[in-house]
């Protein structure tokens, strides 16, 4: 009779085990419908149009592309932080909701702040909003790969992926419209209005996450956990070529809507109709680099995501003979499928070669050093763009940036296959995805 008892019992665990795991991962899938919307409406090009509404000349916008990888640097101080932390779902929510606070707030700086302190004010007030943004990320990211089993993380993200970025194309083409038939304050008013309603439906989902148990670093809180990841070798040196990687292209492709708004002149809804081909390509290139990944390994399909985001900017030298948008509609095609392997495959290589237990901490290394060269390469471009205005038109137009894509091509062709190109994943294949 006990026997009986057991099975059922039993039974009813698994089951409950399953409505939970059904649920957290319903959960995540919701959550992250209104973060896109809101980062959409107030991020991209959107966001360059607001920076040029402030004042804001290439360089400035070069600096405020510069912060959210400079923010990075903050996930060091987490991951030993979150040694002390068991409620990670409080922690992760916290910092959400501070981050998407302070963005919204960004939109009354011309209400409360007289028109000389706007962009000191709103650099100020974003440097804080990444911080929080990059913080919540490394708790996000170890919360959900608990949370969501390994064999299912393949699938899931893509899936929540596909959904997000559909969620992103119809927010783009939606805020772009908003912007041409309400241009100026009216319709930043729309915008930054709709972004505030994100806000509420967002914290309220990060509060429904599951709270799984955190398991602690087998080091402690010593300088020994900082050390583990330098003393691993195969990912100390994708790190560091992949930090030159996004020092390179960070260059170039966080201004290529500046370049197409203040260089090209091209009206606010042709720019987020071009952007929106771009995300269009990494909604459908998501299902597609997840059933290559269950096919060939992670580093393989790593080797093949550099060359096409490098050609991306190489392709810009097409408009010496080509109609301009017809080779920008290229590009963010090319791009698109381009990021849409490097985010689903890059973070499967991080953790999958990093033990659970230290997992904060690989995270945390990888983003700071990429941090670091993401933030010097928008600054470097904002420069170059500003000191562009006295070269000739065409270096303006496409010639830097077709420069920067030979660059990465070299980068692609004849460093990369050395660093990933004969490396064996010593651990399972685990997928997840950004934080949004």
């Amino acid at each position: 009779m006990s026997g009986w008892a057991n099975e059922i019992k039993r039974k009813i665990w698994i089951r409950k085990s399953e409505s939970e795991n059904r649920r957290s991962l319903r959960i995540s899938l919701i959550e992250g419908i209104p973060a896109n919307i809101l980062a959409n409406l107030l991020g991209g090009p959107l966001q360059t149009v607001y920076l040029t509404y402030l004042g804001f000349s290439a360089f400035h916008i070069g600096l405020v592309l510069a912060v959210p990888p400079f923010a990075l640097l903050v996930q060091i101080i987490i991951a030993f932080a979150m040694q002390s932390w068991q409620n990670r779902r409080f922690f992760s929510a916290l910092f959400g909701i501070v981050h998407r606070t302070l963005w919204v707030g960004t939109g009354l700086i011309p209400l409360t702040f007289t028109q000389d302190a706007w962009i000191p004010v709103y650099i100020a007030v974003w440097l804080v909003c990444m911080i929080s943004g990059q913080a919540g990320g490394v708790v996000w990211t170890s919360l959900m790969a608990d949370v969501v089993p390994p064999s299912l993380r393949g699938k899931y993200f893509g899936i929540r992926n596909t959904i997000h970025w559909a969620v992103v194309c119809v927010t783009l083409l939606a805020g772009g419209q908003i912007m041409e038939r309400l241009p100026g304050t009216q319709g930043f008013i729309v915008l930054f209005s709709l972004s505030a309603a994100c806000v509420i439906w967002n914290g309220w989902a990060l509060t429904r996450y599951p709270n799984p148990p955190f398991q602690r670093s087998e080091s402690g809180r010593s300088l020994r956990m900082f050390a583990r990841p330098f003393s691993d070798r195969r990912f100390l040196s994708a790190t560091m070529f992949i930090s030159v990687f996004i020092l390179l292209q960070n260059i170039v492709i966080p201004l290529f809507s500046y370049i197409m708004l203040q260089v090209l002149d091209m009206t606010a809804s042709k720019v987020t109709i071009v952007i929106m081909l771009q995300n269009l390509a990494m909604m459908f290139s998501y299902y597609y680099w997840g059933v290559l990944n269950s096919r060939y390994s992670t580093n393989t399909l790593l080797l093949w995501t550099f060359p096409i985001i490098s050609a991306a900017c190489a392709v810009w030298a097409g408009m010496s003979i080509l109609p301009a948008l017809l080779v920008l509609i290229v590009v963010h095609v090319l791009l698109g499928f381009g990021q849409a392997g490097y985010n689903l495959l890059v973070f499967n290589f991080l953790i999958g070669d990093s033990p659970k237990s230290e997992r904060p901490m690989y995270v945390a290394v990888f983003s700071a050093f990429t941090g670091i060269s993401g933030f010097i390469g928008p600054i470097a471009g904002g420069w170059l763009y500003d000191a562009a205005n006295n070269w000739p038109l065409w270096l303006q137009t496409y010639g830097i940036v077709a420069i920067a894509g030979v660059a990465l091509l070299v980068l692609a062709f004849a460093v990369a296959p050395f660093v990933f190109g004969k490396r064996k994943q010593s651990r399972a294949s685990e997928t997840v995805v950004e934080w949004n």
